[in-house]
């Protein structure tokens, strides 16, 4: 498995946005991402005391500790370096608070973004990280 991996929605086009986003920031390739739609991708959900079914599932693995909500993506943010890092003042929020926006955010993703399918999505970029 790789030392970096992100399980999302792939079915959400917020996620598929996050999704190419890692692709285009990720200059060392160190990025997989799996759809929570397949079977290891919801084995891993599980693993780490997730539901598949929750809207606010997101999980990003890095070296066997799983991180959820904004700590995932302030996480992956640093690794990007650079302007990303600025997504740690996030942390200046209390965890029951960043807990809250993540949650509103995830759970009206469909409504404000729509769907999509990040599988089938052209980007050479994003399809040569997707573990499907």
């Amino acid at each position: 498995m790789p030392a970096r991996l992100t399980v999302m929605d792939a079915q959400c086009a917020l996620c598929a946005r996050g999704a190419r986003w890692i692709a285009r920031h990720d200059r060392r390739e160190e990025f997989r991402i799996l759809p929570i739609q397949t079977p290891l991708g919801e084995a891993l959900l599980r693993h780490y005391g997730m539901d598949p079914q929750d809207p606010a599932s997101w999980l990003y693995i890095e070296n066997g500790r799983a991180y959820s909500s904004l700590d995932a993506i302030i996480r992956v943010g640093q690794r990007f370096g650079g302007l990303w890092r600025g997504l740690a003042v996030l942390r200046l929020l209390p965890r029951p608070v960043q807990d809250w926006l993540y949650a509103r955010i995830a759970r009206n993703r469909y409504r404000v973004m729509g769907r999509t399918d990040m599988c089938a999505l052209p980007d050479p970029a994003l399809r040569k990280r997707l573990i499907a």
